[in-house]
């Protein structure tokens, strides 16, 4: 067989075969470290994505050989702890991917590793506890005020304990927490007849349904005007924070499970929606390639989408006519979130944005550098940082009345961003396209 400089082909991913007791074997994973890192180095394509990549390079480089074979093993770890699995060199960078024989996966091999370093008793416990959002947001809900008043960057008494026993950056903004969930809140709403051709299920994600409910609230108003049935569903995290810990077998579970509970929406012909973009991908591709063998889980990857992609596709000439231009600045930043991009459905935010009447819309499509849960550690808060300041730059480069993101965390990480280049720049973050939606659509 010929070897091919890059694939033209369409990315492929393979099953993440974690079963298989070859999958922690820790010799046969530094001999693919090794490949996979060897031919990273001949390429060095994605050196401008975040910092796993610089950090390589820079260990090839300073080197006895400026080779990879002296570099010892025992580096590897802080490559690996750098990636936040995005995705991103995956889709848009890498040209070695499958169907390319060289059959390149950079952030599932970092997954590999995480996951043979939990299954040798190396993951960190403070970490896994930060993982359980749905224990810590039933909890915290009930102390809200307490929490929120612990957990402000201002306070300079809990901020630094928390840094100390939790390692969450005393500097990094946290979610909110409130007294009543969604959950909690939502009543069932009958105004739009459940005999409407169009239904959909919600899946709010744990953010929402703890963090944000207003942004839930939402998506059901602007839903309900656009004349669509809809209903929530929550019976869990999705587990992309487990997932990023390497904790494989918890994700597995919480697939089958909710992919089991969700079959009677989809039987009854609902769509399933997504309002985060991380939450989606798991639901639409990171749960398949789990298990790929379940039914349930291959039905629901089929049948969810992301909910700005599901709302323009259902905005036409019968209800255009709701969207007002949103006020006289009219001027709005948009950041694409990397887990938007991995879905690979197109910018379906600038489009669904792109409906509002005069309105003055800037796009930047890059990392924001937050990586969920990974963003707020305190090995990781400046890293963080570092790696979104372009998207902070072009913020004050446009200097548009709002700012709004797809991922909630990353327009909070954002506006963070900003702050440490000029703090004297007052922008409107918002925490998705829906609430600049909403302002069009006159929804409270």
């Amino acid at each position: 067989m010929s070897t091919k400089e890059g694939s033209l082909g369409a990315p492929v991913r393979h099953p993440i075969d974690w079963n298989n007791p070859n999958f922690v074997d820790e010799k046969l994973l530094d001999d693919e470290l090794r490949r996979v890192f060897d031919i990273c180095h001949g390429c060095r394509r994605c050196f401008n994505l975040c910092e796993s990549f610089p950090k390589l390079f820079d260990f090839i480089d300073e080197s006895k050989s400026g080779e990879l074979d002296t570099v010892s093993s025992d580096k590897f770890k802080d490559v690996v702890d750098a990636c936040t699995l995005c995705d991103m060199c995956f889709l848009t960078k890498c040209p070695y991917v499958p169907p390319h024989e060289f059959n390149i996966d950079f952030p599932h091999l970092m997954l590999r590793y995480r996951v043979t370093e939990r299954n040798k008793g190396k993951n960190k416990l403070v970490d896994d506890q930060l993982t359980k959002t749905d224990r810590n947001g039933k909890f915290f809900s009930k102390f809200s005020n307490l929490a929120n008043w612990s957990t402000k960057t201002s306070n300079k008494v809990t901020r630094p304990i928390m840094e100390m026993l939790l390692k969450i950056d005393k500097e990094a903004e946290l979610p909110k927490f409130y007294k009543k969930t969604l959950i909690d809140q939502f009543n069932k709403n009958d105004d739009v007849a459940k005999t409407n051709k169009t239904k959909v299920v919600i899946f709010p994600t744990c953010f929402v349904n703890y963090n944000n409910p207003s942004l839930g609230f939402i998506a059901k108003k602007v839903l309900d005007k656009l004349e669509i049935y809809n209903e929530f569903f929550y019976d869990g995290c999705c587990g992309m924070p487990q997932l990023e810990g390497g904790d494989i077998e918890s994700v597995s579970q919480k697939a089958s499970s909710t992919s089991l509970k969700l079959k009677k929406f989809i039987d009854e012909g609902y769509t399933v929606l997504s309002i985060v973009p991380s939450c989606t991908l798991m639901l639409k591709f990171e749960w398949p390639l789990l298990l790929p063998k379940n039914i349930n889980v291959k039905t629901l990857s089929e049948k969810t989408k992301d909910i700005c992609e599901f709302i323009v596709d259902n905005i036409d000439d019968k209800n255009k006519h709701l969207l007002k231009p949103v006020d006289k600045e009219n001027n709005v930043s948009l950041h694409i979130s990397c887990h938007s991009r991995a879905q690979n459905i197109g910018q379906k935010a600038t489009e669904l944005l792109k409906l509002i009447p005069e309105i003055k819309l800037d796009v930047i499509e890059r990392c924001s550098g937050h990586g969920g849960s990974w963003g707020v550690k305190k090995n990781n808060f400046e890293m963080a940082i570092k790696v979104g300041k372009p998207v902070a730059r072009k913020v004050i480069q446009f200097e548009n009345e709002y700012v709004v993101s797809e991922c909630p965390l990353a327009g909070t990480h954002i506006q963070q961003g900003v702050n440490k280049i000029d703090n004297s720049r007052n922008v409107k973050v918002l925490s998705h396209p829906l609430e600049i939606l909403a302002k069009s659509m006159s929804i409270e």
